[in-house]
């Protein structure tokens, strides 16, 4: 018997897929619940710190959701879109079909983990968005993604992370300590990540915290400026 796209999936899923649930328009085009939930917070602070025109990056864009919906709300800016994995990057071309979006470049293979992987993307760009990756990836990822960001941003531009953060060494709140023991039982190299580490990290390449903003389910907008 031919397996379901829900039992391929299980079995294929990568860490860029971890939020997909088993709702999924086909099997191309993956939906994300998580996603859909967060959009319209996220945007609620990305009004406020976007600039109006230029280029942005997102890195590790998943399943394409977020990225088609920042380029609706967000017309006059370019989008680029990326992942390393395969199947986000089907899935992320499925939304730009199905939404129609002209301001989304294809999907670009990029992993933050690799050396000098912001070769691969032109800059110098007005912002750099990331959402649920740094829990959901190795402690390289975030020294990778903060080192390439410091090259890539034009002065004052914009790094954005969203995610659930520790503050001070302790999580927020007990879900998210809850969400950190499965994180680092399923690979020992992820987990919630403290934010003063996170900002340590992005310092030591040029941009300082600007603001964390409270958001629904003990997540943070994380908002960094290159000085």
């Amino acid at each position: 018997m031919a397996r379901s796209i829900s039992e391929k999936r299980r079995q294929e899923r990568s860490p860029y897929l971890v939020s997909v649930s088993d709702e999924t328009r086909n099997e191309d085009q993956h939906f994300a619940s998580a996603a859909a939930r967060n959009m319209e917070p996220i945007l609620d602070v990305l009004r406020d710190e976007l600039p109006e025109a230029g280029t942005a990056l997102e890195v590790a864009s998943g399943t394409g959701q977020h990225v088609t919906a920042f380029a609706q709300a967000f017309p006059g800016i370019g989008w680029q879109p990326s992942d390393p994995d395969p199947a986000a990057r089907k899935s992320i071309a499925a939304w730009i079909a199905e939404t129609g979006a002209t301001n989304v470049r294809e999907p670009l293979a990029l992993d933050v983990t690799a050396p000098d992987w912001e070769a691969a993307a032109s800059g110098p760009l007005g912002a750099v968005v990331c959402i649920n990756m740094v829990h959901i990836s190795p402690w390289a990822a975030c020294e990778g993604l903060m080192r390439g960001a410091g090259r890539l941003l034009a002065p004052g531009g914009l790094l954005y992370l969203y995610g659930p953060y520790k503050r001070g060494g302790e999580h927020t709140a007990p879900s998210n300590a809850e969400f950190d023991a499965s994180l680092r039982q399923r690979n020992p190299a992820w987990g919630v990540r403290d934010l003063d580490e996170v900002a340590t990290c992005a310092a030591a390449h040029g941009m300082e915290l600007g603001r964390a903003v409270d958001m629904p389910a003990n997540n943070f907008s994380v908002v960094f400026r290159r000085s």
